[in-house]
């Protein structure tokens, strides 16, 4: 008995050794016994995965002198000082030979200085290429030689219950390895960013990973490492990663142009229900419901209706409203877009040209002067945050940036009346021009801020 029990764990023990041989390719053994390690592909891996360091300042109000009312009774300025801010992240290289590095926009932003440290330790100064805070996504660049690039895979490929590998700088430490599945795909809808559709994943995540690598077993790159969720900025086993089919679109851009420039079709839609499935005559529970086509858009002109249900966006099949706004926002303008529909429950296809986003903009001094320093410009639901339309803050400084406002800034009403148009804001204005109480999206955060 005792033979046939070892016989059966040499043979089980061969075979083990055989399986994860030929299927993993791990060479490594102790004591005649297999010893699965990631070490090499992390050894070609790491080198091009860096960490960065930023230094920058903003300028902040005086909490005391901040009152208005106390302010209007001394008769005292607004007082102003400024302070020192740094910051940690992580970046990819992915051009050895340019020296680029893709990382998040929200890592470098405001930084006046920033400093790349390399695997082996060597630091170099980057400079700013070009950034997207919509996607948030940057391109720096070092001066720096034999360096070593990434590759990149194909996140669209990539199935729940895949294991990944994420790579970055949590808290400073220095470059870590985590491990982990992906948890689940296209999450959006979650506030973070304007465009979303995240990898999400149970590889730990902490502060400092931010721009950091999500690499599948082959070492390929599959996402840039952006977000956590969690209490108190901890991680708890939700992590979100740009895919890296999407970052690949921006860092094209940002290399050519040293910027994003979005297009547009003119049209808004809503998420398919059970209900609408019903009342447009189709069985689909998946989709995209048209509710607003604009006069002389180019979905007009290609032929969209009010009404049809989007099922795909250039082969791809789409679920939500927030994928097809993704799949459309980040084409280049000129492109050409095919859209797989129903329409009175029949397949129709309709191909259009993205165009570029045409808005109309304004000074603050012309609006009034309590908003000088501040360039304002309306913005379409496709190219808002989460709101149907609004005005954007599109550049700010001087007394409008000491009254609050920053770059970025979306304003849904003035003086408790609902802004789309720099009409309405005029609009607004007239009726109080001694106060401006102006409901802003900050950064996902809904927000007032009153100027007087």
């Amino acid at each position: 008995m005792l033979q046939k029990i070892i016989y059966i764990f040499v043979l089980f023990g061969g075979l083990l050794s055989l399986t994860t041989t030929s299927i993993a390719g791990f060479p490594v053994s102790v004591n005649g016994q297999p010893l699965p390690t990631l070490a090499p592909m992390l050894e070609s891996t790491t080198p091009a995965v860096v960490n960065i360091s930023t230094t920058g300042r903003v300028v902040v109000r005086d909490p005391f002198f901040d009152d208005p009312f106390f302010r209007r009774f001394f008769d005292v300025p607004q007082r102003q000082r400024e302070r020192r801010t740094t910051g940690l992240g992580s970046g990819v290289i992915f051009d050895a030979k340019n020296g680029y590095i893709v990382t998040n926009s929200h890592v470098i932003v405001k930084a006046e200085d920033i400093v790349v440290t390399l695997e082996d330790g060597q630091k170099f100064n980057a400079e700013v290429i070009g950034q997207d805070p919509g996607a948030d996504i940057a391109v720096i660049q070092i001066k720096a030689k034999h360096l070593t690039e990434i590759s990149f895979g194909d996140s669209d490929r990539l199935r729940q219950g895949d294991f990944v590998v994420a790579i970055g700088n949590p808290f400073g430490l220095g470059q870590t390895v985590t491990s982990g599945i992906v948890s689940a795909l296209g999450r959006s809808g979650l506030g973070i960013e304007s465009y979303e559709d995240f990898i999400q994943t149970d590889a730990s995540i902490n502060p400092g990973n931010s721009g950091g690598a999500l690499v599948n077993l082959r070492g390929e790159l599959v996402g840039i490492n952006t977000a956590i969720y969690g209490p108190n900025g901890g991680n708890v086993g939700i992590g979100f990663a740009i895919p890296i089919n999407m970052a690949k679109q921006i860092t094209a851009q940002l290399t050519e142009y040293g910027e994003v420039k979005r297009g547009r079709l003119g049209f808004s839609a809503q998420n398919l229900t059970p209900q609408l499935a019903e009342a447009f005559g189709t069985s689909r529970n998946k989709g995209v419901v048209v509710s607003q086509v604009e006069s002389q858009s180019p979905a007009e002109q290609a032929g969209m209706q009010v009404g049809d249900v989007i099922v795909a966006v250039n082969g791809r099949e789409v679920e939500s409203s927030a994928q097809v706004r993704n799949e459309i926002g980040l084409l280049r303008i000129g492109s050409r877009v095919k859209i797989e529909m129903l329409r009175n429950g029949k397949p129709h296809i309709l191909t259009a040209t993205v165009q570029e986003q045409v808005t109309n903009s304004i000074s603050g001094e012309e609006l009034s002067q309590k908003l000088t320093g501040a360039e304002f410009s309306e913005i379409s639901e496709e190219a808002s945050r989460g709101v149907t339309a609004g005005i954007e803050v599109v550049s700010v400084k001087g007394y409008a940036a000491t009254a609050g406002l920053q770059k970025g800034d979306i304003i849904i009403s003035l003086n408790k009346k609902r802004v789309k148009t720099i009409q309405d804001m005029q609009a607004a204005i007239k009726k109080n021009p001694n106060a401006l109480l102006l409901n802003i999206q900050r950064d996902a955060r809904g927000l007032f801020v009153l100027i007087q």
